[in-house]
């Protein structure tokens, strides 16, 4: 299961290293901390995860900025409470690459916010898998 981790909202998509086949799967709208990993891990839970990914958003340098920080420690948090692997990737880009997604299929990204977050989140997951087929010597 893949995770876009904003301020407001959390996109999800979910997938399989075996099929490569990645789908999104909705957002979660923030609260807390607590709560937003009680909500993250039970999506995991129902879709039958077994490791997380969660996008790093890096700055254009390639430097951790204030939102990526937040985003680590929501990462130290969920390696803590939730007992699976989980790993990071760099989005950067990843939400303008999802709002033009969202533009070719006619839809408005500025009206589907939640949807421009679960865009984001298939685009973190198929950059894992490639980049773990890329390691494994494939395509």
């Amino acid at each position: 299961m893949a995770l876009d981790l904003g301020d407001r909202r959390v996109g999800l998509a979910v997938g399989s290293d075996g099929t490569d086949l990645v789908f999104p799967a909705g957002h979660i709208v923030r609260a807390k901390l607590a709560q937003d990993m009680e909500r993250v891990l039970e999506v995991a839970k129902d879709r039958g995860a077994e490791s997380v990914v969660v996008g790093i958003p890096y700055n254009q340098e390639g430097k951790l900025g204030p939102q990526a920080k937040k985003v680590q420690g929501f990462v130290r948090a969920l390696r803590k409470g939730s007992g699976m692997p989980v790993y990071t990737v760099d989005e950067r880009f990843t939400s303008v690459e999802a709002e033009g997604l969202l533009r070719e299929a006619a839809r408005q990204p500025s009206r589907e916010k939640g949807s421009v977050d679960e865009a984001a989140a298939v685009l973190i997951l198929r950059r894992f898998l490639e980049s773990r087929d890329v390691e494994a010597g494939g395509a």
